[in-house]
């Protein structure tokens, strides 16, 4: 009877496991389907170009762990404290064959000072993590500032809030 109670409780706690990481992976699903949504148009270089994103910086890549691709900023969101998964203040495009662009993924970015400027404290977050601090000086040429990338358009096997995305290349030829 008692080896029959244990291995039911035993039993219970991975079924439960088991429940907690389908609901998280569902969770996140749900906050990238979101951020799909309200950056589908964005596929559209031209809407994206209209709904205020221009160039900033150069295709993004590191050697061996691929790339982040070339970054489209909205001048409009960033300098504030403000980060809406909805409005994320870059956008991500893969340079194709023949000229094009592809958009991969998004960015938040907010100024670490501008953070602190509206009194906030610690790190900020987005979808319960913790975004990243890029110090100053780097090789952007900015202040430093707080980032986190989603690639909700182009998958990545290194996870969907890494930095660098393997499978996106700054070279243009469609890989």
């Amino acid at each position: 009877m008692r080896r029959l109670l244990v291995g039911s409780i035993a039993v219970g706690a991975l079924v439960l496991t088991a429940l907690a990481g389908a609901v998280s992976a569902s969770a996140r699903a749900d906050e990238l389907a979101a951020v799909r949504a309200a950056t589908a148009r964005f596929h559209d270089f031209d809407a994206a170009a209209a709904a205020g994103y221009g160039l900033f910086y150069v295709c993004t890549d590191e050697a061996g762990q691929g790339a982040m691709g070339q970054h489209y900023v909205n001048g409009g969101l960033v300098g504030d404290a403000v980060l809406d998964p909805r409005a994320p203040e870059a956008i991500m495009y893969e340079p194709t064959p023949g000229g094009g662009q592809r958009l991969v993924g998004v960015e938040w970015v907010v100024f670490q000072q501008a953070w602190v400027d509206a009194g906030k404290t610690g790190t900020p977050s987005l979808f319960g993590r913790p975004l990243k601090l890029v110090p100053s000086p780097n090789r952007y040429g900015i202040p430093s500032f707080y980032q986190l990338h989603a690639w909700v358009w182009k998958p990545n096997p290194t996870g969907a809030y890494q930095d660098w995305n393997p499978r996106v290349s700054c070279r243009g030829n469609g890989d």
